[in-house]
């Protein structure tokens, strides 16, 4: 199973660090609010979106 998430609902969910650390995303990079990210099952109970 593949999670999609995008950047403002990783915001709103307080994990947007956790991202940012798995898809080598820096504070000074550009992110769209809508730019998406596809996790793994794996990744996605990592961050706490599955349980």
């Amino acid at each position: 199973m593949k999670v999609m998430i995008t950047a403002n609902e990783a915001m709103e969910k307080g994990i947007w660090a956790e991202i940012m650390s798995m898809f080598g995303r820096r504070e000074e990079d550009e992110i769209w609010p809508n730019e998406e990210f596809i996790l793994t099952e794996a990744q996605a109970r990592e961050v706490g979106l599955l349980k």
